[in-house]
């Protein structure tokens, strides 16, 4: 069972191109993305001899891969990708990269994202006689690519891409060709790296960091790249130009702090968040602790611009299981007793303001609340480094319906009330 309320990133996506042992280096730029999805990876290598190898499964990089296994995944190109799933359920066929053959050679697609269309795309497809293999909207790409009928790999791809709707960072390979491609509107990140001998491309600049690749720039929204070892060609862009909207959760909490994204790096913007949170909702406090460790910037710029001192007064036990069993007698509080523990020291007898990056449902922030006190602390002041979320994402994000959404249901007082605390303060 997943025991938190927490928004969750869908997906994160590597490619290769050009360097002997790309597999392995896309193993570690999964594995530097492992925070955008726990649920299943996996790694699609094409060889010298054109034969397009995978190997997927449910977990972590580190359980679906070890070195045997990547070296079955010989070659100079790879793609692959991790995934966090939806309310569909974690099922090994809807791991990704999707690899199929058609008259154009191995194509493999690793999607971050969600195409908000996929239903009418399938409904049309199945009518047409496709066979679907997955229930992810993302193997809508590959029948829309078999399908066209333009002549060229080139031109199939931009038949297939030019009916998608919504959000899609994509990396696939057809061939020992990569082709990264990003919605006209950048709802999700996606960027460009030079290796020794060709270039990566990822969801993240943290991946391109432990592959060795020197960032080269983002991605840009509407682009289409054709890479070929050393060889960059940019393709037409996505339909008409349109007003870039990149999901601001990115920077609010899913990216990883020592990422840079759209130029901007992740833990001076967080910090930049708690220094306005301070300036916009002071608060007459002893200590100031994060909720970790997607809030640890953020409590630290409010710590720095209110001049009341941070402190670890919340710990977090990274070994918590992604599922676990709830014993029979647990409390209500059993999910965040797991993941959170407060230190007394730090917060006994002390007004403690509690910083945290975002509230979606407040669960887990009502039983933060009620270990502080039970720990001691005087009063709990909650602020939250980004405004009140009232509304479902459509666009790769995991996200409640809006009747489960705190901020959805009820107004500021109300919610400060309902989670017990002293006060509260969006930025």
């Amino acid at each position: 069972m997943r025991d938190d309320d927490r928004l969750h990133e869908e997906c994160g996506v590597v490619g290769v191109s050009g360097v002997e042992g790309a597999a392995e280096l896309v193993f570690l730029g999964l594995y530097a993305l492992q925070h955008r999805g726990q649920e299943a990876a996996g790694i699609c290598a094409v060889g010298d001899d054109g034969v397009s190898r995978l190997h997927k499964g449910l977990g972590l990089a580190s359980e679906v891969f070890d070195a045997a296994r990547l070296l079955h995944l010989p070659g100079r190109t790879a793609v692959g990708h991790v995934r966090y799933s939806t309310a569909g359920g974690s099922l090994a066929r809807n791991a990704q990269p999707i690899l199929v053959r058609y008259r154009g050679g191995d194509l493999a697609v690793a999607h971050n994202g969600n195409l908000t269309n996929a239903l009418e795309l399938r409904r049309r497809l199945t009518e047409e006689g496709a066979i679907f293999q997955t229930s992810s909207d993302s193997e809508v790409i590959h029948h829309l690519v078999a399908r066209s009928r333009r002549d060229t790999v080139d031109d199939q791809l931009d038949d297939a891409l030019s009916q998608l709707e919504g959000a899609f960072s994509l990396v696939m390979s057809v061939g020992d060709q990569i082709f990264a491609v990003r919605d006209p509107r950048g709802y999700r990140p996606l960027v460009l790296g030079k290796l020794p001998g060709g270039y990566a491309v990822a969801s993240e600049t943290c991946a391109l960091d432990i592959m060795g690749a020197e960032f080269v720039r983002d991605i840009c929204p509407g682009e289409v790249l054709r890479i070929r070892g050393e060889h960059v060609e940019e393709l037409r862009a996505l339909g008409p130009a349109a007003e870039p909207q990149p999901c601001v959760f990115e920077l609010v909490y899913f990216a990883r702090p020592d990422s840079r994204l759209w130029g901007v790096s992740v833990d001076r913007a967080r910090r930049g968040f708690g220094r306005r949170l301070a300036e916009e909702h002071p608060a007459d406090a002893d200590v100031v602790v994060a909720v970790p460790d997607s809030a640890n910037s953020a409590a630290l710029g409010y710590s720095e611009r209110s001049g009341i001192p941070f402190e670890l007064g919340l710990l977090r036990n990274h070994y918590v299981g992604r599922t676990f069993i709830k014993p029979s007698q647990a409390d209500r509080d059993f999910g965040a007793r797991l993941k959170y523990a407060p230190v007394r020291e730090a917060i006994e007898g002390r007004s403690v303001v509690v910083v945290d990056d975002s509230l979606v449902r407040g669960t887990t922030s009502r039983s933060l609340v009620r270990f502080l006190r039970e720990a001691g602390a005087r009063q709990v002041h909650l602020r939250i480094a980004s405004p009140p979320v009232r509304h479902p994402c459509y666009y790769g994000i995991d996200m409640p319906s809006e009747e489960e959404l705190i901020g959805a249901r009820m107004d500021v007082p109300e919610i400060a009330d309902s989670l017990g605390v002293d006060s509260l303060g969006y930025l």
